[in-house]
């Protein structure tokens, strides 16, 4: 179990792109009062440099301190954006996603920029955010497109066990932002009309509707008794979940999501709806799994 005190972490490349994850982070370790972890993980080249140029210490001293000089940068933008937050900083000689991995089990969250320097540190951004969100211990925030200082939290619902996780995290984040909560549910022709063809049924449009309007007040009402302070907006849509969460997010401060949902494949360990918004989303997106 992790203590109240666990360290939000982000992983830093260099990149503009981790210092506005750092920027993030350090608002939120601020509304949590909990410290920040800054982390740079890398892996010395096998090929490419022939010892009569630099012999394998200098390499790796090289390396090292190019990546001080980003945690110090890091570090600079941490206490611009949030001035009280403690920051610490390490380097470490291991790959980025395995790094990451490690890190995320003694973490409250670990965040990422949407986009990073590629090879020259292993922090494959769109890679390494959906392998840390299907095998990380803690949530996982992407920090993508623009927050809407006054805008909702957006979260996405379907019933699942990680739909469950997703909404705690969510009333948790709207309660802490003082915003309201925008709670999205969609479902899709060809699954509702899959289920009546057997018996030969016309599909009525609005009882499908007004069904999923009483599962979404079933699965919200026990979050709503808990954070009574956050306003809540209900919304069900036939539509796809991606588009929905997309075009709701465009006007939000954060996107919620679990790491899988109903209409994954067995054994699928990240579902379709985050995998896009990885890669799309137009604000932060936050991937959670539940607690194991």
């Amino acid at each position: 179990m992790k203590g109240p005190d666990a360290p939000v972490v982000v992983g830093v490349d260099g990149s503009s792109s981790a210092l506005a994850a750092v920027k993030w982070a350090a608002d939120e370790c601020a509304r949590h009062h909990v410290p920040l972890r800054l982390v740079h993980g890398y892996s010395l080249p096998v090929r490419g440099y022939p010892e009569i140029i630099m012999t394998g210490n200098e390499i790796r001293k090289a390396i090292e301190d190019q990546a001080h000089g980003w945690l110090a940068e890091a570090v600079a933008a941490a206490r611009a954006a949030a001035p009280d937050v403690e920051a610490t900083t390490e380097v470490l000689n291991d790959s980025g996603i395995h790094l990451l991995i490690e890190e995320s089990r003694d973490a409250r969250l670990v965040v990422l920029g949407s986009q990073g320097l590629g090879n020259v540190t292993g922090l494959l951004v769109g890679s390494t955010a959906l392998a840390l969100a299907a095998h990380g211990k803690c949530p996982t925030v992407v920090v993508r497109g623009t927050s809407v200082p006054d805008g909702p939290v957006v979260v996405g619902v379907d019933g699942s066990p990680t739909s469950e996780a997703a909404l705690a995290f969510a009333f948790e984040a709207a309660s802490m932002r003082g915003c309201s909560l925008t709670a999205i549910m969609c479902w899709q022709d060809f699954m509702v009309e899959s289920a009546y063809s057997a018996s030969r049924f016309t599909v009525d449009w609005s009882q499908v509707e007004g069904e999923e309007q009483r599962l979404l007040a079933q699965r919200l009402a026990g979050w709503q008794e808990k954070y009574p302070d956050v306003a809540v907006h209900r919304v069900v849509l036939r539509d796809r979940p991606v588009r929905a969460l997309m075009r709701y997010g465009a006007e939000a401060q954060l996107v919620v999501v679990g790491s899988h949902g109903h209409g994954g494949f067995a054994g699928m360990l990240l579902g379709s709806t985050s995998q896009a918004l990885v890669y799309n989303a137009p604000c932060p997106l936050a991937i959670v799994r539940p607690v194991e």
